[in-house]
């Protein structure tokens, strides 16, 4: 509630009463549409893509175990590597290692596939295969920055923020920017916070363990009549707005204003937004029994009800970071594959698929040697790898059965068609119908844009 003690004092009884009552007459709970920041505003040209689901592997998914086949590795298996090159990373790292997952081609493309995601395999020819990512730094936190954000530092808003700021949102009954994550990824809420734009366009924070909405939406039931509520809610806008009005440019208060008009609208839409349990028993068993899974359940549902941007972290903290085990990998990837690959066959079946950005992104990749360290239990695991790695995209404008970019004979570095996380943001903008160089917010003196002063559309992949 946005009613301090110096509001109250500013206001006397004869003028709260006198604004109750214009309020229940007269005023209406949402904003002027003119007024409200997350109506749908142009693009700066035609877009491919109206909306994002942004699936985040957050610790590290290794290129070489999933989607970059290295054949050179299984021939230099535990040998260093040729001419001296040994990865550089923050722990001690050994010889080379061979993937122990087999990988196969599929589909039209001849994609070659790691056995551990059968599913997306099957669907490959859908997905453009980025393999020569490279990013700036080799640990969790910057680099989650720099794929949010576009910086290696907290401080600048995230891609849903900029993405609501720039476009608006399709339905304004729920948030333009849902983030989803059973616990939180290294970082947390800066991943996806607004920074210097207006606080409004902060992405909406949910814990998906739950599968009933009233669990897993706190205070979304209603704790009085929808008249009452009305009223309630009417005079505290106007308390608030004559607050506004003396603090001029207080982005917290506008966006505690709008929050609270749109979690009244919330408490009509969200529960049925949100509620799993309306898919039937075969859909929910296509996507899996796992917060991932659920997570991408929901977010079809969102996407499809005109949310702007889902974003879905995998888990806590960072579990693909598989330091002491890469076979690891394959349980997580038991959870990621089924769900990535219902969440691409409802999106087609629903028709929404060629106007829906899937990206399934990490951070960065893994070394393509073992790692050895005094802390590690096994010498089975990988460590972080920033100079290669791969991400891929689908639907929303982008060549499908595609790969694009390569990295060298063994998987570390992105030596061909090389993309930086700035080119990749700003490539999914320009699907999105937004010039990186155009999407600006003057700040501290300056023009700020999410991919600061780089950054090239990757026209290769667009459709």
């Amino acid at each position: 509630m946005v009613l301090r003690a110096d509001i109250q004092a500013g206001l006397t009884r004869r003028a709260a009463l006198s604004r109750m009552a214009g309020g229940f007459g007269m005023l209406g709970l949402a904003a002027n549409a003119a007024e409200n920041p997350f109506d749908p505003k142009a693009p700066h040209f035609a877009p491919k893509a109206k909306r994002i689901v942004y699936l985040m592997l957050n610790g590290g998914l290794s290129q070489v175990d999933s989607f970059d086949p290295k054949p050179a590795l299984d021939r230099y298996d535990g040998q260093p590597m040729p001419g001296g090159g040994a990865p550089k990373t923050e722990s001690s790292t050994g010889n080379l290692m061979r993937s122990p997952f087999q990988f196969q081609r599929y589909g039209q493309s001849g994609i070659e596939v790691s056995e551990i995601f059968p599913q997306i395999a099957k669907s490959i020819d859908k997905f453009c295969v980025i393999r020569s990512m490279h990013t700036d730094v080799p640990n969790h936190e910057p680099s989650l920055f720099m794929a949010n954000c576009g910086a290696i530092q907290p401080g600048r808003p995230s891609l849903g923020s900029w993405l609501t700021y720039g476009l608006g949102t399709e339905n304004r009954s729920l948030p333009g920017f849902v983030v989803l994550c059973p616990g939180t990824p290294v970082v947390g809420p800066p991943l996806w916070e607004s920074a210097f734009l207006p606080a409004v366009f902060q992405g909406t924070y949910i814990k998906n363990t739950e599968a009933d909405p009233f669990k897993l939406i706190r205070n979304i039931r209603p704790a009085a009549s929808e008249s009452a509520q009305r009223k309630q809610l009417a005079l505290l806008k106007s308390l608030n707005e004559a607050h506004l009005e003396k603090r001029q440019g207080d982005s917290q208060l506008e966006a505690a204003i709008s929050s609270m008009e749109t979690a009244f609208r919330m408490q009509t839409e969200a529960p049925e937004a949100f509620d799993t349990g309306k898919e039937t028993d075969a859909t929910r068993a296509r996507y899996g029994d796992s917060d991932f899974g659920r997570g991408c359940l929901l977010a079809r549902r969102l996407v499809e009800r005109g949310v702007r941007m889902v974003q879905l972290y995998f888990g806590n903290s960072q579990p693909w970071d598989n330091h002491e085990d890469i076979h690891v990998h394959r349980r997580l990837a038991g959870q990621t594959d089924p769900a990535v690959a219902a969440l691409l066959k409802d999106l087609e079946d629903r028709g929404l698929l060629g106007e829906t950005l899937v990206v399934l992104g990490t951070e960065f990749g893994r070394t393509p040697a073992v790692q050895n360290s005094s802390t590690i239990k096994l010498h089975a695991g990988r460590d972080h790898n920033s100079l290669g790695y791969t991400v891929l995209l689908a639907g929303g404008g982008v060549k499908g059965g595609m790969t694009y970019g390569a990295t060298d004979d063994f998987g570390y570095r992105a030596i061909e068609n090389k993309v930086h996380v700035h080119d990749l943001n700003a490539t999914i903008l320009h699907l999105m119908g937004l010039d990186h160089t155009r999407l600006t917010y003057r700040y501290s003196g300056r023009d700020f844009r999410l991919t600061d002063v780089h950054g090239d559309v990757v026209k290769g992949i667009l459709a």
